[in-house]
């Protein structure tokens, strides 16, 4: 489990706050659980521009040189699928980067790159999800995702 800085109410005077970031082979007895998550990408930028969705695969962490501890994720990479959000929900969409062979584009990233969890929803299109589909098995079910703004009030703010 890691844990994201990740800003507390504006204007609060609890400043940040820690979040929990969980990749593991089994959540509680049952199925595997890898969240979401935000990562910043160029915090030149307003909002989604300057961010970027992962899906985390593994934490770990390393010590190196004087000791040091590095927290870090090995992370799969979503990518917009158009350059606005949806007329429609106005949530963006993003799709999971492929390489051209067909494989998801992963990377090691340092804990102190993720902003906050982020939590997608499936684009189903004009069809229907088939009733046997379950949570856990949503982020490999579909190949586009909303990124959901309204899950909470912190994502609200910076998923514009």
């Amino acid at each position: 489990m890691g844990y994201a800085h990740c800003a507390h109410d504006v204007g609060s005077t609890k400043g940040m706050k820690r979040e929990r970031l969980r990749s593991c082979l089994s959540w509680r007895g049952g199925p595997a659980r890898h969240d979401c998550a935000f990562v910043v990408d160029n915090d030149a930028l307003p909002g989604f521009r300057g961010l970027a969705v992962v899906r985390i695969h593994l934490l770990f962490s390393f010590k190196h040189g004087n000791g040091i501890v590095y927290p870090c994720a090995l992370v799969s990479w979503f990518v917009w699928s158009k350059d606005t959000p949806c007329e429609d929900t106005g949530m963006w969409i993003v799709e999971p980067h492929m390489d051209d062979q067909g494989l998801l584009v992963k990377s090691v990233v340092h804990l102190d790159c993720m902003l906050r969890a982020a939590h997608l929803i499936g684009v189903s299109g004009p069809h229907f999800i088939p009733r046997t589909l379950t949570y856990t098995d949503s982020l490999d079910a579909f190949n586009a995702f909303y990124v959901n703004k309204y899950a909470d009030h912190h994502a609200h703010e910076i998923a514009f």
